[in-house]
Order: structure tokens, then C-alpha cells, then sequence
């Protein structure tokens, strides 16, 4: 643990790091720190692979692991472009469609809210925030 105490205090005290209006300099030279992470595709995806571990644990069943890995690693992935490019939000629209497609039908076949219902609603907000975020005008870059 001390080693990691003193290898952050070495590099944050270092005199050639300093930060200045969203961007910051290393050595001298700037570069630029205009990522946002989009954390709430990170908690879909922890959401989405979380409960098909559970439907694995719970009940032995294997194509929920699986599912729930799959769509979970590519939500996660989704977030991760989103987070670096915030127009770039296929990848996340696609997974969070086809899951709101495929866990409300469970839904509504089977009327239990857990876990069909609690997935399509999710998913369901997730189309609605990437949605937005589609409408939305471009910012103007400078």
C-alpha cells in the first residue's frame, strides 16, 4: 500500500503536471481532456451482465449467462464509445433496442416484473436517453 501512496504523491506533486481550463500539461506539452464518461451506459452494462449472472446463480441457467455476458460486454463497449465520441451512440442504441425488444416480449408474455420487467423498462430508458441525445444539435467545434 505505501508504494502506492508514495508513487501518487511522486506524480502528483510533480511541478510539470499542472491542469489549466480542460486541458492539461505533461512535460511541457498540452493536450487535451474533453472526454466524458458516460456513466450510466457503464451501470446499464453492469446492470445487463449483473443480472445474467444472477439468472445463472439463481436457477443454473446457462443462456443467461451467456446472454447477459454478451449484451453486457456490448453495452459496456457502447458506453465506451459513447464516452469517447458522445455522437458515436450506435452500438448502444442497437443493444439497448434489441434487449427492450426482446425482455418486453418475455414481459409481456409472462407478466412478472422481475427480471423481464425490470430489463425492458432499463432498456427502455437507455433508448430514450440515446434517443435524445440523437436529436440534440451537434455542437459547434471550434
Amino acid at each position: 500500500m505505501l508504494p502506492y501512496v508514495l508513487l501518487g504523491y511522486l506524480v502528483f506533486s510533480n511541478s510539470s503536471l499542472s491542469h489549466e481550463k480542460g486541458s492539461f500539461l505533461i512535460n511541457g506539452s498540452a493536450c487535451a481532456s474533453n472526454m466524458s464518461v458516460d456513466w450510466i451506459g457503464y451501470g446499464y452494462a453492469t446492470l445487463v451482465a449483473s443480472g445474467g449472472v444472477a439468472g445463472y446463480v439463481k436457477a443454473g441457467s446457462v443462456p443467461s449467462l451467456a446472454a447477459g455476458l454478451l449484451f453486457g460486454g456490448l453495452a459496456g463497449f457502447g458506453a465506451y464509445q459513447i464516452s469517447n465520441d458522445p455522437n458515436n451512440v450506435w452500438v448502444s442504441l442497437a443493444t439497448s433496442g434489441a434487449l427492450s425488444a426482446l425482455m418486453g416480449k418475455r414481459f409481456y408474455g409472462s407478466r412478472k416484473f422481475m427480471p423481464a420487467g425490470l430489463m425492458a423498462g432499463a432498456s427502455l430508458l437507455m433508448v430514450g436517453k440515446l434517443s435524445l441525445t440523437l436529436l440534440q444539435k451537434p455542437t459547434a467545434s471550434s
